[in-house]
């Protein structure tokens, strides 16, 4: 299948696949015209590479996870290696979102002490 039917079928764009490519997750022949064309087996590797991005990991993170994109990811034991990854993404996230809870507190505080408890402007 072509590009354009493999990310209409994996809900994803081209521009997404061909930077999937680049990563080393998917691969594609070149037709006679140069058109990429993929495996019919890149619609269940793309979904799966999806389905990590979704949860939270990066392409680096997805990359460990190569011997199992072609089958049921969710289904799939976790390897060792897999949850090290994945655990190792959480602690980045939390300590993410705990920079952000931090500097939130800090803007409400300080425009409550600028505005007291008067309600600022709509927007």
């Amino acid at each position: 299948m072509r590009i354009g039917e493999l990310a209409g079928a994996t809900g994803t764009t081209a521009r997404a696949l061909r930077h999937y490519e680049q990563a080393g997750l998917i691969s594609s022949e070149r037709a006679h015209n140069g058109y990429r064309v993929y495996d019919g087996r890149a619609v269940v590797r793309v979904r799966n590479i999806r389905r990590l991005l979704v949860a939270g990991l990066t392409l680096d993170d997805v990359r460990v996870f190569l011997p199992c994109l072609d089958g049921d990811v969710a289904a799939a034991p976790p390897s060792d290696k897999g949850l090290r990854v994945a655990l190792e993404r959480l602690a980045v996230l939390d300590r993410r979102i705990a920079a952000q809870t931090e500097a939130r507190n800090r803007l409400a505080a300080a425009l409550h002490a600028a505005t007291g408890d008067r309600p600022g402007p709509v927007a």
